[in-house]
């Protein structure tokens, strides 16, 4: 009796630990344009998340390569999820509104943006910690780049010396199985 009460409360309470594992899309956030968004809403596909800022010697680069992807691997169910942060040589200085402008009108961004956050230190957006901490890779500077898989689960971190066009085949990858899986489920 006791050890049949002792199974049904190990069993209760691995239970209770498996419903708040969290993972990426468990979390909210700000867009661009202040409105609150559950990330939930990208649940289901592949996201790049990149902590992006618009006066740094990597923008020109990371925005054109994060745009191309964007239009590449946008219509089989991915996102680039773009946050800006000025916590790296403070190159991210401007509202919202203002890097919004720069984004779509030097390079035409149509991923989605969201509102200016910290992304390291005790201020940290929870789902930038919750990226950190799984990955096991805190960003040092701007964009830093982490795939996100359908579920939620953190499946790379790149520093951004790592160019876009070298991780695009993780990427493309994660894009093709999932793909395959919607396929199988038809």
């Amino acid at each position: 009796m006791v050890a049949t009460v002792a199974a049904a409360w190990l069993l209760l309470w691995a239970a209770a630990c498996a419903q708040s594992e969290q993972d990426f899309y468990d979390f909210k956030a700000v867009n661009i344009r202040g409105k609150l968004v559950s990330l939930e809403k990208y649940r289901g596909s592949v996201s790049l998340v990149v902590n992006v800022a618009s006066e740094c010697g990597f923008t020109d680069e990371n925005y054109r390569a994060l745009q191309q992807l964007q239009r590449d691997l946008g219509p089989y169910h991915f996102n680039v999820l773009a946050f800006p942060c000025n916590q790296f040589g403070q190159q991210e200085p401007d509202t919202d509104r203002e890097i919004e402008n720069f984004a779509r009108r030097t390079y035409s961004v149509s991923f989605p943006m969201f509102s200016k956050i910290a992304v390291i230190g005790t201020g940290a957006h929870p789902a930038f910690k919750y990226l950190t901490q799984t990955s096991g890779k805190e960003p040092t500077w701007n964009f830093w780049k982490y795939l996100v898989a359908p579920d939620g689960k953190v499946v790379g971190a790149w520093d951004p010396t790592v160019p876009v066009q070298e991780i695009k085949p993780r990427i493309t990858e994660q894009v093709a199985k999932l793909i395959l899986q919607r396929r199988a489920e038809l």
